[in-house]
Parts: C-alpha cells; structure tokens; sequence
C-alpha cells in the first residue's frame, strides 16, 4: 500500500542538493487507487500524471520550482478521506487524482473545507463539481455527458449502420453501482426515452459482485438487442463470459469507458469483444494530426514503462495534469484563489493538445470543452471512429 510514498522527480538539480537545498519546491498530492480492485486503472491514470510532471521539471518546472509527488493510495471512499487529510498535513499545494468518482466525491470536501485546490483528472460522476466548490476544478467530461453522447452514438451512427429501426429497439442498461455507473444509467435512460426508444431494464449492481447472471437473464428474457453497460474491467469482463454461457447475444454492446477501454479487458473477453463499441476518453488511437503531443506523450511513455499506454486513462491525465500545471504557472502563485481565478480563465481551443481537447472553465470547475471519442474494437484493437478529424478508421456493422 502507498502511504505517504514520496517520489522525487525533479532530475538535474545536482548543485542544488550539493547546497542542500530542496530537490523539489512544489509538493502536491497525487490520490489515486494503487492497491485494490481499482488498482488497474488507478495505476494508468498515475502515469499521465507522473509523466506530465517529468516533463515539466525537465522543462525547468513551475515558475522555476520542481514538482514534488506524494502519493496517496485511496482503494476506498474512507481511505480517501484520510489520505487526503495526510495529504494536506504535507502541505501539498493542490490534491490530483483520481480515476475513481467514489474516490473523488469522498476526498473533495476535505480539501475544499482545507482550502486546497483538488485538481480532478478523470473521475466523471457529474454531482462532483456541482456542489458549489471553489477550489474543485476538473479537466475530464462528465456523466451527464456521458450517457447522453452513448445514447446519441447508437441513434446517430451505430443503429441506422446496422439497420436498425429504432422504435423496434430494446435497450437495457447495467451498470455498477457507484456515483460513475449511476450517473451514466440515469442519463443514459432519460436520453433514450426522449429518442423514443424502449428501455427494458435498468440493472444495477455491485463493482465488486462475482455473478452477473441474474441480471443476464433477466435482459435475455425481456429480449434486449441493445446493451449499454458502464463498468469497471472485472464486471464488464464477467458480463461477456456469463453472457457467452448463457446464449445471450444482442445485436450491440456499448460500454461507457472503464473497463471496456482496456486492452486487457480485450484479451480475457477474446472474439466476443470484436465488434463492440465503446465511449471513453480518447486514447492513443488517434489521429496525431489533430493531436500534436500525441506522439512525444507516447514516446515517453514507452521509455519511462516499456511497454504502450494500457488505456486512454493515462493521455487524459497528462493533458489535464500539463494544463492546470500551466494555469498556476498562470497565477505565478500557490494562493488558492489566484489559483482559481487562472483555472477559470485557462482556455485553449480543439486540436492543441496531446488527445485533441480544448479547454474552457465554467464557474463550477467544470471543463466545459472536454468530451468523449467514439471507438469500436476490431480485430483485437480499439479503433477511434469518431470524431472524424481525429478517427484512424470507420465503424464495422454487424447485420
């Protein structure tokens, strides 16, 4: 477990630790699931971090201070809520994290009511940054978004490719059943039904659960064709193997990011993932021309953990680290509201980062010019097949 793991990365400052100065200046916290069922992606999501760091010491740092990363494992909202509070006891100048909307949820009052920033890099539930926070600010899209943008890819793309006529379409829903899953279902279901579509079943259950085949049967007997899950890598890997066993076969799968990004999630669910599409963020299959970074962000990422980007998790969190990096460069201070005052005026259009975001920052922290790709598993890859200016291939229809 990490508690309180300090991991120095400024690197070329010899004559300041000959002098016995600090190897870092700026301390911030790094709180992210690196133990657990999470673990996974939480470790991923680090990397981006970890990675937009190192290149901004290289860089010569933040106003002329290097970073300094402390991290925090949080495997649970309570172990949330006490590594942020040692977090803030090291005087950290702002919390990042955390992959996990359960994590992010728990972990953000604390730091609101220290007034630390708490810079949120990929938790998605939408009631994070609606709570009326000052010093809460997230780079990454939301749930809100999420549900409707899934439901908008079936009407708009996937259904009329593969024929389908809508109002003959049974949709259920599962999903797990934290902060993230519950936001995506919700807004996934009021979507489909001002599209006219029949939702079936709306099916929760427990991240943590071993047996997904009530919850098969039940979208097996109610005769769903199309199945919208939001899942973490366990679940929705457990999904396709009950599913398999119990002749359960819809026409479309969708999946809202987690686990259904994940390249490991494709090799233990096997030909049965082939064909799927998935909502996420955007990953390293995409058009660097519309992304420039993209290639230096991989590069390094090859060099510093010999191997390629396990998700699109750890892209996203190094573009949003690398952009609320700069905005406090910005503020030329670690005052909280100077802070929030370039946070909320940081703002870069489409096609100037490493996955293609722009960035622009509502009054609630929120970055309101994120959003979410359209990509579809073929032959063992994940494909980016929307947007068009950023896809490196076409959707492949199953009829």
């Amino acid at each position: 477990m990490f508690k309180f793991n300090k991991i120095v990365l400024a690197l070329g400052v010899c004559g300041a630790l000959a002098s016995g100065a600090a190897a870092a200046d700026m301390k911030v916290g790094a709180l992210y699931p690196f133990s657990g069922a999470l673990a996974l992606l939480g470790q991923e999501s680090y990397r981006g971090l970890e990675l937009a760091v190192n290149e901004i010491n290289a860089a010569g740092g933040v106003n002329g201070e290097k970073i300094e990363i402390i991290k925090a494992d949080a495997v649970d909202p309570t172990q949330a809520v006490s590594e942020t509070k040692r977090l803030i006891s090291a005087n950290v100048v702002g919390v990042f994290g955390s992959y996990a909307s359960g994590i992010s949820y728990a972990a953000s009052p604390v730091t609101e009511l220290a007034g630390v920033p708490y810079f949120e890099l990929g938790a998605t539930a939408h009631k994070i940054t609606t709570r009326g926070y000052k010093y809460l600010f997230r780079s990454n899209p939301n749930t809100a978004l999420y549900g409707v943008s899934v439901v908008n890819a079936l009407h708009e793309s996937i259904a009329p490719g593969m024929g389908l006529n809508p109002k003959d379409i049974k949709i259920g829903i599962i999903h797990e059943d934290g902060p993230y899953g519950t936001d995506v279902a919700a807004t996934e279901k009021k979507r489909a039904q001002e599209l006219g579509y029949n939702v079936v079943e709306v099916l929760p259950y427990s991240a943590k659960t071993v047996d997904l085949s009530s919850l098969i049967l039940r979208l097996k007997g109610a005769k769903a064709d199309v199945v919208l899950q939001t899942a973490y890598q366990n679940d929705a890997i457990l999904f396709f193997s009950q599913a398999r066993a119990a002749g359960f076969k819809p026409k479309v799968v969708i999946g809202a990011g987690g686990g259904y990004s994940l390249a490991d999630t494709a090799k233990a669910v096997g030909a049965d993932m082939n064909g799927v599409f998935d909502l996420d963020f955007p990953q390293a299959s995409i058009n660097p021309a519309g992304a420039p970074g993209l290639d230096k962000f991989l590069e390094a990422y090859k060099a510093t953990y010999k191997s390629d980007p396990q998700s699109g998790h750890s892209l996203t969190n190094y573009v949003g680290a690398k952009a609320f990096f700069e905005a406090i460069g910005n503020a030329k201070s670690t005052d909280k509201d100077k802070i929030r005052a370039a946070v909320l005026a940081y703002k870069k259009p489409a096609g100037q980062t490493a996955n293609g975001w722009a960035f622009e920052f509502g009054e609630d922290g929120q970055n309101n010019a994120s959003t979410f790709y359209v990509m579809q598993w073929q032959d063992g890859k994940l494909v980016t097949i929307a947007p068009g200016n950023l896809a490196l291939g076409k959707p492949v229809f199953k009829k």
